[in-house]
């Protein structure tokens, strides 16, 4: 479309097949020809941005925000779209993935999950958790409504140093093999569905998503949600309590199910909980009264004025009134009968010493 931001797409076909690959938060598209001397194959990467997606309906009702299309010769024709209403989402041509995206929690969880354990020491797990699972170099694919979901289900405060919820995760899988280490495989694996971790459930959560797929969404009915909401037990739920992160993202918990408020508020947060000042303290106390003495012992300055001059009844701001307060009364100049008296006696002395004076 014209409003479109991706580029062109330089694909021409009479006929074509359209494949997908899904990697975390991006899908490769793949445009091949079914005569293949007719035109090379291309792929397109999608990044979907807030609310991007793809929709088929009929030519005829094509819906509003639709960036990209690609139309079939049926009778009526139909219209695979790209729609995004807020255009965050994107295309670019050509099939290499996005080089700062780890491996995929769900097509690629044992690459997801080492990745993760063996770079704990990045400066990335220096935030909270809750912020941490947003870096798509280590959580490719978790989103906000995962994040919330999968931190809920495992009663982990959300504002918890990563870095301490994960390095956990090591010394709970060692203790779990020394406890049991007769038991069959079956009861293992029903062990371990028992008591998943956090990085297990990255990547079981969105799976129980996909799986469901036509239960929590009709694709002809794509504006109903009501399954899914049911779905959820922490997002958009009522009772849920929410903050903003550092991020600017918005993050759903419990706090009956950790037991402890958040340990960071944002800025704006924190400024509408300010306390009242409190009361000064004794060393403040006596530094006050002893400059209402200075004040009081000060005596006040003479009203007198000099002819043809006239002052500003005004108080002098900034640094000039400091100044003039604090800086003491300039001395009167010496009178020159003085400074005769002082070359007199210089003249004496050196008379008195056997030196001619000057007349």
């Amino acid at each position: 479309s014209a409003v479109g931001r991706g580029p062109e797409v330089p694909f021409r076909s009479e006929a074509y097949r359209i494949s997908a690959l899904a990697r975390g938060k991006e899908l490769r598209l793949t445009l091949g020809a079914l005569d293949p001397d007719a035109a090379p194959a291309l792929d397109l990467v999608f990044r979907f941005g807030m609310s991007g997606s793809f929709r088929l309906c009929p030519a005829a009702e094509l819906p509003r925000h639709a960036h990209l299309r690609f139309f079939t010769r049926e009778s009526p024709p139909r219209v695979l779209c790209f729609v995004d209403p807020r255009r965050f989402g994107s295309w670019r041509l050509g099939d290499a993935w996005q080089e700062e995206r780890g491996p995929c929690v769900v097509s690629e969880y044992r690459a997801f999950r080492e990745n993760v354990l063996m770079n704990l020491d990045d400066r990335a797990f220096d935030k909270p958790i809750c912020e941490a699972l947003l870096n798509q170099k280590y959580f490719n694919g978790i989103g906000n409504y995962l994040r919330a979901e999968i931190l809920y289900r495992l009663k982990i405060p959300p504002f918890e140093k990563a870095r301490t919820v994960l390095e956990a995760l090591k010394d709970q899988k060692q203790e779990r093999r020394k406890k049991d280490p007769s038991l069959t495989l079956s009861k293992k694996v029903k062990l371990m569905q028992k008591n998943l971790d956090l990085l297990e459930l990255c990547h079981t959560v969105p799976m129980e998503v996909i799986t469901a797929e036509k239960e929590h969404l009709d694709p002809e009915h794509s504006q109903n949600y009501a399954t899914f909401k049911n779905w959820l037990q922490c997002y958009l739920v009522p009772g849920m309590s929410s903050l903003r992160d550092r991020n600017g993202r918005t993050i759903w918990f419990h706090v009956g199910a950790w037991g402890q408020k958040p340990q960071k508020m944002p800025r704006k947060k924190r400024a509408q909980l300010k306390a009242e000042p409190e009361e000064l303290t004794p060393k403040a106390k006596s530094r006050a009264l002893k400059r209402g003495r200075r004040a009081a012992a000060t005596p006040p300055k003479s009203d007198e004025k000099e002819e043809g001059k006239e002052e500003d009844d005004r108080p002098k701001k900034g640094r000039a009134r400091r100044r003039r307060r604090v800086s003491p009364t300039p001395a009167l100049p010496e009178p020159e009968v003085l400074l005769n008296a002082k070359r007199s006696h210089q003249m004496s002395t050196r008379s008195g010493r056997g030196e001619a004076g000057s007349p």
